[in-house]
């Protein structure tokens, strides 16, 4: 019988590519908690109709690319999350959070799941680093959202980095827009992509972010949403764009930019790399000033964004070293009475905030001493039977090669001696 695989559209991060993940994570994190956001966790699955309801059923994610299932027992149709909007905005109504009043800055990651053809930077399932700001109008919030996404994109080296924004309007502009839209499309409808011709009288907007060739041509005449602007929301995107340029962000008006999913109003926004090809998209949000009230709280503006995770470590990958895992001691022990030893000390350093790692193959001390050296750690510990009966232990600075015997007991006394010898030591070597 063969072995079983991953399944396709999935994959496994390894140890090597993880470390890539935690700094992404822990950037966020900082950023985000510095900016008053807290982190909010959802379930990965929720009731089929909240996404039918919040995203919209004429879009592609509800019509084409959902995972849904009936649950054993139960009559509720269940569906893996696409996106974590919804769920967010389930849990804001259902937990009471618009009666604590102000605005919610709440940020969330974990995985997301899409039925689509899987190819570098998209996945079956993939995951997100989100933030959605409930319960303010105000354009502030919007330059916030914004700012906050260049802030850790900034921060975690990326380069070669557009923000393109547009205003998608209120209901009443989008009306007015989608008519004037499918009158202009119309005439064309025959040289139209088979999904545009579908979307023509289901979603007409999003033909505007078609990558079929002609379709994109046709498209390039049609009108632009910005002129079916009313009053309201025509100021709310001046204030955007003030804003912005008030923060030294710089920006690219796109009347061309449409958002996938129904629940967008005003400004929509996505910022891209150039070095990532095709699929070019790195972070992507946007206004949803309707969405509470859809799912049935009350009438409450919003605006977030969502990281993809996968296409952000294929450009730090691409631009950066994996940094090396921090290892302050390799522990290396062989005998009956240094092998427990060896145990034993490497917790008491564990304990006093070091890493330690154990070497657990019980081989010679060359192929260990070996496995010290690839371990990227500042020292080596050198356990044997006759340093286990004295209780001492050598210690040898890998970077330097210097040696020398100490007591295990005046080792552990001498922890912020250690640090500073570590910390010295990275340094010389450029850091972690």
């Amino acid at each position: 019988m063969g072995a079983i695989q991953a399944l396709r559209g999935t994959r496994d991060i390894l140890p090597e590519e993880i470390v890539y993940w935690q700094r992404v994570e822990a950037t966020a994190r900082d950023i985000l908690g510095r900016a008053a956001y807290r982190e909010i966790r959802t379930p990965i699955f929720e009731e089929t109709a909240l996404f039918e309801r919040g995203i919209g059923e004429a879009t592609d994610v509800v019509g084409k690319e959902m995972y849904t299932f009936s649950s054993r027992g139960e009559k509720h149709s269940i569906t893996l999350r696409p996106e974590g909007t919804a769920g967010v905005v389930r849990c804001f109504i259902q937990q009471g959070l618009y009666s604590q009043g102000g605005a919610q800055r709440l940020w969330y990651t974990g995985p997301m799941f899409r039925y689509e053809r899987p190819q570098a930077g998209r996945q079956r399932q993939f995951h997100q680093i989100g933030v959605e700001a409930i319960g303010s109008s105000d354009p502030r919030a919007d330059a916030e959202v914004i700012a906050l996404a260049s802030d850790i994109l900034q921060a975690l080296g990326l380069k070669n980095l557009q923000l393109d924004i547009n205003s998608v309007g209120n209901r009443e502009d989008r009306l007015a827009y989608r008519q004037a839209l499918v009158d202009y499309l119309t005439p064309y409808k025959e040289e139209l992509d088979p999904d545009s011709q579908d979307r023509l009288s289901r979603n007409p907007l999003r033909i505007l972010d078609s990558k079929n060739e002609r379709t994109q041509e046709i498209a390039l005449g049609a009108p632009s949403i910005l002129e079916y602007l009313g009053e309201e929301s025509r100021r709310h995107f001046q204030r955007v764009q003030q804003m912005l340029g008030d923060l030294g962000i710089n920006y690219r008006l796109n009347p061309r930019l449409v958002r996938g999913l129904d629940y967008y109003t005003h400004t929509a926004f996505e910022i891209q790399s150039e070095d990532l090809g095709a699929q070019a998209t790195v972070c992507g949000g946007g206004r949803y000033d309707g969405l509470v009230e859809e799912l049935g709280g009350p009438a409450t503006p919003a605006v977030g964004w969502a990281i993809g995770m996968e296409r952000l470590i294929i450009l730090l990958q691409q631009l950066q070293k994996p940094p090396l895992p921090v290892v302050d001691f390799y522990v290396v022990s062989r005998g009956d009475r240094a092998e427990p030893e060896a145990l034993l000390l490497a917790q008491k350093l564990r304990r006093l905030g070091f890493s330690a790692d154990l070497d657990l193959s019980g081989s010679a001390f060359g192929k260990q001493f070996k496995r010290a050296d690839r371990s990227g750690a500042g020292a080596c510990l050198v356990l044997g039977d006759a340093e286990a009966e004295s209780q001492t232990v050598q210690l040898k600075w890998l970077a330097t090669g210097e040696q020398s015997a100490i007591a295990i007991a005046e080792l552990l006394e001498k922890a912020d001696e250690l640090r500073r010898r570590l910390d010295a030591a990275r340094a010389a070597q450029g850091g972690v």
